[in-house]
């Protein structure tokens, strides 16, 4: 019986300790949540008044400036960086000076949550450069003083240029300390057509493990192609783009012996190949789209075209022709119009001249004349020729030839501002760029030559390159100077042998392809860089 009680008892007092052991918690959390934490100190380095704070000698932005402080001055400080997010604790500041430091760098996000910020000062400091958009998000900002930095106004300030010149901030006169041609200027008169700030470059993107010696592109049924012609194999080789795998791959092939040029040319919607080949004879292909294949159609006549060298494809007054250049001593080179079924023989320019390149092109007489159709031959044995077509016979007659310019291995032509220039490429001495004159053309510029087989321009967007190979040394890159009116070098490539080099361009994407006698066939990819983003 008294067991039993005292089991009562004990029962009993189980819920009085958890009501007192809840009055205690609950009387824990009432004085922690009466208790406010602690305002940060002025720290060290510092002089705090209730608004203000005067920092001298600091090593580094402090992180305890009361929160409350609006105006924060640093004078006389240790450190030359200002990293991201320094003034995180402080999100009350409207003034800020950090003037006459040693200030060098300053993070693009070093004044990120300064929304109430109005007055800037990095007065008098070592800042030769500010990174993009550091005043974004400073909404309130109503005055910035920049002045004695050493701003070096390249590419990388150009932004704040632009910013200049729609804030509303009012911003004290600052000034180039640098490069030479801007010293002294002031950055508040410059604009962003003051810096030239995109460049491109060509970079590697892909090896094709094949020796080549000419490359063609070509548009057929909606799509773009490439064909090079492989002496080795004897084949030529078509690539289409893969919109997946973003690279070049395999379409078909012409298997043919010791090929030297294959060269495409649509007439309507059919596709032709001709295929010029050292031995076994040349031959025109055509594309059979029932039987998805190459079909050859027809032999080019073996008597006139020994050694082809070249091939040059060219439309007339509605008419399709094509041009071999004939390399043997007793070769014709020839031209061949398009009948409706075939190419057949329409004129031979020259015999036994032993002809390296063929080049068409159109070109005026007097600047009140059309221009008119040209041929430009270059040859072993003779200085490169100038044929005109005449519109009365249907032919092309010998005009004139280019003084001083014996052994040219092949003649090339460009356009800048409606003016025609050739490139002209010597294996030995000086290759050259020259201006069509209206009568002749005249010597522009020259460009040390060492075992060159090629001097190829060619247009990229607005860009116009010509790009000089070499069988001993790098391949010379050069940019169009518009202001010199002449090319500037630019790059250097690495290509062994180079025979040719062809700009192809797929789904807004600029690609190099560089064919290589002893290596492999190399693609380059144009790129586009802004250097002040």
């Amino acid at each position: 019986m008294e067991s039993e009680r005292s089991k009562r008892m004990g029962n009993a007092c189980i819920p009085l300790k958890r009501i007192a052991y809840c009055l205690c918690l609950l009387s824990a959390l009432l004085l922690t949540e009466g208790k406010k934490p602690a305002k940060p100190k002025c720290p060290a380095v510092c002089t705090c008044t209730k608004d203000n704070a005067l920092c001298e000698n600091a090593r580094s932005i402090p992180r305890t400036v009361p929160p409350d402080v609006i105006s924060l001055s640093f004078v006389r400080s240790g450190f030359t960086e200002i990293s991201e997010g320094s003034f995180l604790f402080t999100p009350s500041l409207q003034l800020l000076f950090i003037e006459n430091n040693n200030i060098k760098s300053i993070s693009r996000h070093t004044f990120r949550g300064l929304k109430s910020l109005i007055h800037l000062s990095l007065a008098n400091n070592n800042l030769q450069t500010l990174p993009k958009d550091i005043f974004k998000g400073l909404d309130s900002l109503t005055n910035v003083d920049l002045r004695g930095n050493s701003f070096n106004c390249d590419c990388k300030l150009k932004w704040l240029v632009e910013w200049l010149g729609h804030t509303n901030a009012t911003v004290e006169d600052i000034y180039c300390e640098g490069p030479p041609e801007y010293k002294k200027r002031k950055i508040n008169s410059l604009s962003s057509k003051d810096f030239d700030c995109i460049i491109t470059e060509f970079a590697k993107s892909q090896d094709l493990p094949y020796q080549s010696l000419s490359i063609d592109t070509f548009s057929y049924m909606n799509d773009e192609y490439v064909v090079i012609a492989q002496p080795f194999t004897g084949k030529c080789i078509f690539l289409e783009w893969d919109h997946v795998e973003k690279t070049f791959r395999n379409y078909d092939n012409i298997t043919g012996t010791s090929t030297v040029v294959c060269k495409p040319i649509v007439i309507e919607t059919q596709l032709y190949v001709i295929v010029a080949q050292l031995f076994g004879g040349s031959h025109i292909y055509k594309r059979d789209g029932f039987a998805n294949k190459f079909i050859k159609i027809q032999d080019i006549e073996i008597l006139k075209i020994r050694k082809p060298n070249d091939i040059e494809t060219f439309k007339i007054e509605n008419n399709w022709y094509f041009v071999v250049a004939d390399s043997s001593k007793a070769g014709f080179t020839t031209i061949y119009k398009w009948n409706g079924n075939g190419f057949y023989s329409h004129q031979s320019l020259h015999a036994w001249y032993r002809d390296t390149d063929v080049e068409y092109l159109e070109i005026a007489r007097t600047p009140l004349t059309l221009r008119t159709p040209h041929l430009i031959l270059s040859s072993s044995s003779q200085r490169p020729v100038i044929y005109q077509w005449n519109k009365a016979t249907q032919l092309f007659t010998n005009q004139t030839d280019i003084p001083n310019m014996e052994d040219v291995y092949a003649v090339k032509h460009f356009s800048v501002k409606g003016d025609v220039y050739i490139c002209l490429t010597r294996f030995i001495g000086d290759s050259k760029v020259m201006k069509w004159g209206g009568s002749s053309f005249q010597d522009i510029q020259r460009m040390p030559s060492r075992g060159s087989m090629v001097f190829q321009p060619l247009q990229i967007n607005n860009y116009q390159y010509a790009i000089l190979g070499s069988d001993y040394s790098f391949t010379q890159v050069y940019n169009w100077d518009a202001e010199k009116a002449k090319f500037v070098k630019f790059q250097e490539l690495n290509v062994q042998a180079p025979r040719s080099f062809t700009h192809v361009s797929i789904n807004k994407r600029n690609f190099l392809f560089a064919s290589s006698f002893k290596g492999n066939t190399q693609i380059y990819k144009h790129v586009i860089v802004d250097l002040s983003a």
